[in-house]
């Protein structure tokens, strides 16, 4: 394989293994800003119970979520040189304003979040909780924003250097960061992460009620997280169908690699599944005539420009980009599934759920990270051939000094240590799970807990 592959199978292996972790930050953060809350409001013990928790477990996320991270602005620079270059003052302005507006509110603030339980006012606490839950959503939004420009460039002029190297930069700023994708990207991927922490949720709760155990712990922590879940899966609905009658009107080829639109017709149809015959130029699957249309112009008859539209050299792998895309979508019709049928019991107050649906509901904590991540292979391959759409081509990025030997040696390191920070994650994780929450105080130990908690703190 030449540098090129290779560089772009490093970075996807590292950002598919880096987007576990932020997701479920951002996602846990909101649920801990309810159940904290709760708790200011209620003085119920519980809600406490539950935010100390889900604060571990947050912790662990956001620290690999960091870990993950670094590496791959680095790898920018030793792997895609000419992109790094080309999209430098773009990439500075937006990237530099992660770093003061997110990273600096969490720096503040992480240290009271974790450490000043009793040391600080009840009220503070939550304020930190707050705080660095808005620290990370800022760290999504600049990274996100980067990410919407690449898709649809805007407020920018291209510059040719000294030594004859075309670059863009910045001409208007507020028009690169509202750049035309950019808000309807924003809300997708904040949606997803808010799922993310809601079925991690959903999925411990279950399991201590298959397991009888934890069963108040276990309730009150289910209903938070469906909660979320409900109301985001039909938010992220409502935000699915406004980005994607966005790309169709910014990424038409992209557009048409999702639902693999070859040949542009009336009553274009949308599959719910199949596969995607290159050779023939065809979609194998169960389609609905129009749908697509529908979908995209309110009109069952407008046509969906299809590939034939475009040169074929513009056209991105279309079985891949078509099968992620659908798998993504499989995704949220798992997620909405779980999320009401759990609300069905919760309105019906009959919390003996079958233990086959209890075991779903374990399993469901894999969807959204699966969908999270089929969206960005959807957005990313369905962009090709380009890197920055019609501004710069991937086989134009890469670096030219580098071997397939060097990338080849780096890849391998980063698939040892992401693979070992995941399982370091996963055993943690079921340690903490099976530890269960902090046991619950008798009715004459609660007068007493703050000091019970300086004990602890001591010990």
């Amino acid at each position: 394989m030449d540098v090129e592959i290779l560089s772009r199978l490093q970075f996807a292996f590292t950002i598919t293994f880096h987007y576990i972790y932020p997701p479920l930050s951002i996602g846990i953060s909101l649920a801990m800003i309810i159940m904290e809350g709760m708790y200011l409001k209620t003085k119920d013990v519980l809600w406490e119970k539950l935010t100390k928790f889900w604060l571990k477990v947050f912790a662990m996320t956001f620290a690999l979520g960091v870990a993950t991270g670094i590496p791959m602005m680095f790898s920018l620079g030793t792997n895609w040189s000419r992109y790094s270059r080309f999209v430098s003052d773009v990439s500075g302005s937006l990237l530099g304003a992660e770093g003061m507006f997110a990273f600096l509110i969490e720096a503040g603030f992480l240290g009271i979040l974790l450490f000043g339980w009793n040391r600080v006012s009840s009220k503070m606490h939550f304020m930190a909780t707050i705080l660095v839950s808005v620290g990370a959503h800022f760290s999504a939004i600049w990274i996100v924003s980067f990410n919407s420009w690449m898709q649809t460039p805007a407020g920018y002029k291209l510059t040719t250097l000294a030594d004859g190297t075309v670059v863009a930069q910045v001409a208007d700023w507020w028009k690169v960061f509202l750049s035309p994708s950019n808000l309807s990207h924003l809300t997708h991927v904040i949606l997803g992460c808010w799922m993310a922490g809601a079925f991690l949720i959903i999925s411990v709760a279950a399991y201590y009620l298959l397991k009888n155990r934890h069963p108040a712990f276990a309730l009150r922590s289910m209903k938070v997280g469906l909660l979320i879940g409900m109301i985001t899966a039909v938010l992220q609905l409502v935000s699915a169908d406004h980005l994607a009658r966005k790309v169709a009107q910014y990424n038409p080829e992209k557009f048409a690699a999702f639902e693999g639109v070859y040949k542009t017709a009336p009553y274009t149809p949308a599959y719910a599944f199949g596969w995607v015959d290159k050779n023939s130029q065809k979609v194998y699957g169960v389609g609905i005539p129009g749908l697509l249309s529908l979908m995209t112009y309110r009109n069952a008859e407008t046509p969906v420009p299809g590939l034939d539209q475009f040169p074929e050299e513009h056209w991105s792998n279309v079985p891949v980009v078509f099968q992620v895309y659908h798998l993504m979508i499989f995704m949220w019709a798992g997620m909405a599934l779980t999320a009401f049928i759990g609300g069905y019991y919760w309105w019906k107050k009959r919390w003996n759920i079958k233990p086959i649906f209890l075991k779903l509901m374990i399993i469901s904590v894999t969807f959204p990270q699966i969908a999270n991540v089929a969206g960005w292979y959807s957005a990313c391959i369905g962009r090709q051939p380009y890197i920055v759409y019609k501004l710069l081509k991937t086989k134009e990025a890469y670096s030219p000094v580098i071997s397939a030997g060097q990338v080849l040696g780096s890849l391998i390191m980063f698939v040892v240590m992401y693979l070992l920070f995941f399982v370091l994650f996963l055993v943690l994780l079921d340690r903490k799970i099976k530890a269960g929450p902090e046991p619950e105080m008798t009715e004459e130990q609660l007068p007493y807990r703050d000091v019970y908690n300086k004990e602890a703190r001591r010990s």
